[in-house]
Order: structure tokens, then C-alpha cells, then sequence
């Protein structure tokens, strides 16, 4: 089948309405921030850069919700099919995930760029989470692969088939099928601690990569009785009440993180687009000092409270009453925005001290597991200033992958001085020109 009638036959519709959690990302665009996240993975081999680009080309149209632009109608944005010339791949740059503005990159909300063995993609979060953004990224690395002669790699995990159709759930809101709970749980938080910094020139996000072993962070995680995940954040909450403790402030706030939840793991979807909710670990210094064992304990019972399909489900209710809303639907898209990105900067940005996700394992055919070295994820830019950490990992390799704002790394020593005493041997890059 030829490129032009495979697009053709993957024309689902119009226009897309953004899902839940998109509405939100285009409101706080600003000329310095756009909520763009970066995922890559390094190969065996150095990039060809016209091969890439063949494969970009023919696996986009089998992602028709990220191969549109951005709509801006009376009262909400939407999504609209695009078929402009493009995406382009790029040689990387040394800060990535700058600001993508609608009406640049002939509207694309998708960037593909190389480095030597990288392939990265960085894509706006309107679009969908990590994960729609992994499927994209290691199917159109499985159609590089095989363009190169590496025919035998399989179509599983996240490498789709570009041959066959989108089924309907991949294009799906699915925030609206599980927003049913009877019950919508109040959003009562406290402001958090934040993390004071000196600001970056426009343009700069400072990146450190702790890589390390898989089976090592699984021992000792196991040693605290606690998950990777749940050992993880505890270590970056060590860390920023370290931070706090050097800024020796009167008023102590407590600190937390926020941990997007992948809701694909509680409720059966298939979709591409956002389906993610936020959850915020965390413990208050003012009840008394924590050792660490302490902070463990803290965020395994927050885990195992707060991670379940009943709270879920409760969450996905409260976030969506408010689209549903029959007054607010009315209201036109201006003053919208400016009621969520005045509630965003002065309520929800200040419940967290700082962001982490775990991506978890990259779920890989087993004959492509050989061409592939390791994988990264980054949050992006962070609204305000402060540092955000995710966490991806490959075979035995797992990379701890910090992007910040601010020019004092205080936050990101704490963590990964706490993983070495631990036990973990941890090796750092990064791209402030210089290592640890």
C-alpha cells in the first residue's frame, strides 16, 4: 500500500477535541514555558539521518492524534488533522524541550531530533502522556531499524504495526468513560516547600542523568520494604528536606512530590492521549525530624491509600466535573485561560516541591532489544522554578534523568549522595559541561 492512501486510510475524522488533562497544557503557554517532555533511546549504532527521516514520514499517520495542530475556537481548542510538509528531524541541541509555539514547525506539536546513537522525540502534552508519546517514538525507531535491513524485528510492545488502521480506543478520551464515581473527592492541599534558585537564562534547562543498575535499586528498595518507586520518591523527598534545612528558614512548609499515575494500570484503555491523574506523596518537617526509614514508611501507606482504582476513579470524577459543567462550557476560551493559569500559578503549581515519574521498563520485540543501548525521559521545563526527575529504565539499565530551571544543583546531589551511600553505583552525565 502506498504512503499516500495508508494517510488517506488513517483520516479518522475533523478535528479532535483535547482530552481532560490537555486543556490545561495549551492555557499556560507562555513565551518561556510550553509543556513539551522529551523521551529517546540510544542506539548501537550511530543515527543516518535520511533514513530517520523516511521512517518518521511513514510512521506518523499511523498516530493521527499527533499528527495535527492546534485550533483555537470561542470556547474550547481543539485538534485538526495536519498535513503540512514536515516534521523535519533535527540535530539535537544542547537544551531541549524550549517552547513550542502552535504556529511554528508548520504547526506540528512533535520534534524529532538525532545525536550520534540518539533518536529523541519531544512532543507537546496536549498531545497524549509518556506513553502515547513511547509507542510513537519506539514504532518509528522498529520502522528505522528495519529500513536499515533489521527486517525480523516483530510488532509488540510499544512498537505498533504502521500497516494496520488505529483502533478507536487509541484515539479516545478516556478520562470521560471512567469519570463516574458518586462521589467527588475535595482538592484540599497546603502549600508545599519550594525550592529557592537562581533563575536560568531564557532557554536553559540544565539536565543530570544518574545511570545505574536495575537489580541493584530493586535490592535495595527491597531492603526498605519498599518498591522502586515508592524508594525513589522517598529519596527525593530526603533530598529536598535537605534543602530546606540549608535554607534555614523559620517557617518550615512540607514537602511533596508530584507523581503523575499511569491510569491504563487500574482501568482497561488502549488510548494514546493523556490518561494520567496526579498523586503527592509527601511528609511535613513540622511534625519532627524523619529519618529515612521514616520517609519510607510515609510513602508506601500513601501508595498503597491513594493508588487504587476506587481513589482513581473518585479523581478522574472531581477533575472532570468541571468540563462537564454546563456554565463553564459557555464561557468564552479568554477567560477560561485566564482562570486556570491564575489558580495553576497561585494553587496547584505550589502543592509540590518538585515532579517525578517512572516510566517503568521499556516494553520492546525481543529481536530489537540488541540495537538498543538505553532510554531517557525528561519532564521538561518546569513551571516555576524548581527541579523535576523521571525515571526510565532498560534491561539492567535505569537512568534517573533531572531537568531544571535554576543554576544550583543542590537537590540533584542530595539524591544521588543518598543512592551511593545506599550501596547503588551511580554514573553521571550531564549537559552542563562538566560531571559530578
Amino acid at each position: 500500500m502506498e504512503k499516500k492512501n495508508l494517510s488517506d486510510k488513517f483520516k479518522r475524522k475533523d478535528w479532535y477535541q483535547l482530552d481532560l488533562s490537555a486543556i490545561v497544557y495549551p492555557t499556560l503557554q507562555r513565551r518561556d514555558f510550553s509543556s513539551v517532555y522529551r523521551l529517546s533511546v540510544v542506539l548501537k549504532e550511530e543515527i543516518q539521518p535520511e533514513v530517520l527521516q523516511k521512517a518518521l514520514d511513514r510512521t506518523l499517520p499511523r498516530f493521527p492524534t499527533y499528527k495535527v495542530a492546534m485550533r483555537k475556537g470561542l470556547f474550547w481548542r481543539y485538534l485538526e488533522p495536519n498535513n503540512r510538509p514536515g516534521p523535519f528531524v533535527q540535530r539535537d541541541v544542547k537544551n531541549p524541550c524550549q517552547p513550542m509555539y502552535f504556529k511554528a514547525n508548520n504547526r506540528y506539536l512533535i520534534r524529532v531530533y538525532y545525536f550520534r546513537n540518539r533518536i529523541a522525540l519531544e512532543a507537546h502534552h496536549s498531545l497524549g502522556d509518556g506513553t502515547g508519546g513511547m509507542y510513537l517514538l519506539l514504532t518509528m525507531t522498529a520502522v528505522y531499524l528495519r529500513l536499515l535491513g533489521h527486517t525480523e524485528i516483530e510488532n509488540s510492545g510499544f512498537v505498533m504495526d504502521i500497516e494496520e488502521e488505529p483502533a478507536e480506543g487509541e484515539l479516545e478520551d478516556a478520562y470521560k468513560r471512567y469519570a463516574n464515581a458518586k462521589v467527588r473527592p475535595p482538592r484540599l492541599q497546603e502549600k508545599a516547600y519550594r525550592v529557592r534558585g537562581t533563575a536560568e537564562p531564557f532557554y536553559t534547562l540544565n539536565i543530570i542523568d544518574g545511570i545505574m543498575s536495575v537489580k541493584e535499586v530493586m535490592q535495595v528498595a527491597k531492603g526498605y520494604g519498599a518498591t522502586v518507586t515508592e524508594y525513589l520518591n522517598a529519596v527525593l523527598l530526603y533530598a529536598l528536606l535537605e534543602k530546606q534545612k540549608d535554607e534555614r528558614e523559620r517557617k518550615l512548609r512540607p514537602v511533596k512530590i508530584a507523581m503523575p499515575v499511569n491510569l491504563r494500570r487500574f482501568f482497561p484503555s488502549i488510548t494514546l492521549r493523556n490518561f494520567i491523574t496526579m498523586i503527592y506523596p509527601g511528609v511535613d518537617p513540622r511534625l519532627g525530624e524523619y529519618t529515612f526509614g521514616e520517609i519510607v514508611t510515609q510513602v508506601h501507606n500513601y501508595m498503597r491509600y491513594y493508588i487504587n482504582e476506587k481513589q482513581l476513579r473518585g479523581d478522574i470524577t472531581t477533575n472532570a466535573a468541571t468540563q462537564s459543567n454546563p456554565v463553564i462550557r459557555v464561557v468564552p476560551l479568554f477567560i477560561k485561560d485566564f482562570v486556570v493559569k491564575t489558580f495553576y500559578s497561585r494553587v496547584q503549581d505550589r502543592n509540590s516541591s518538585a515532579g517525578l515519574t517512572n516510566m517503568g521498563a521499556l516494553q520492546v520485540p525481543e529481536s530489537m532489544k540488541k540495537y538498543i543501548d538505553r532510554a531517557d525521559i525528561y519532564m521538561g521545563q518546569p513551571f516555576s522554578r524548581r527541579t523535576n526527575c523521571a525515571i526510565i529504565s532498560f534491561e539492567d539499565t535505569m537512568t534517573v534523568n533531572f531537568a531544571s530551571s535554576i543554576v544550583e544543583a543542590d537537590v540533584e546531589r542530595y539524591f544521588f549522595r543518598k543512592l551511593v551511600r545506599d550501596g547503588i553505583h551511580v554514573k553521571i552525565e550531564s549537559n552542563r559541561g562538566e560531571e559530578e
